[in-house]
C-alpha cells in the first residue's frame, strides 16, 4: 500500500529520487518529520533498522511536499520543485 505521510515505521527506509537512485536513509522520525542521512554508515543503518535512530547535524529534514510515495521498502521523492 502506497502513502505520502511519514510514520515511525519509515525509520530505516531508503530514500530514492524519482529515477530510483538511492540518495539516503531515514535515520529518525520525530512528530511526523523524517530525518535523512545522505551517507549513512553501517552503524547508522543498523541503529535505524532497530528503531534506535537519532538525527544529528549530518541529517536533513525531508519536507512532505517532496514525497511522491512511500512503500514498504522506500520513500520515493518527486521531480517537482
Amino acid at each position: 500500500m502506497e502513502r505520502k505521510h511519514v510514520t515511525d515505521d519509515d525509520q530505516g527506509k531508503a530514500v530514492v529520487d524519482s529515477h530510483g537512485e538511492k540518495i539516503g536513509m531515514v535515520t529518525e522520525v520525530k512528530s511526523g518529520t523524517a530525518y535523512v542521512n545522505a551517507d549513512p554508515g553501517l552503524a547508522d543503518t543498523i541503529r535505524s533498522k532497530l528503531g534506535w535512530g537519532d538525527a544529528d547535524q549530518d541529517d536533513y529534514t525531508l519536507e512532505e511536499n517532496r514525497i511522491h510515495t512511500i512503500t514498504d521498502d522506500e520513500i520515493r521523492l518527486t521531480d517537482d520543485l
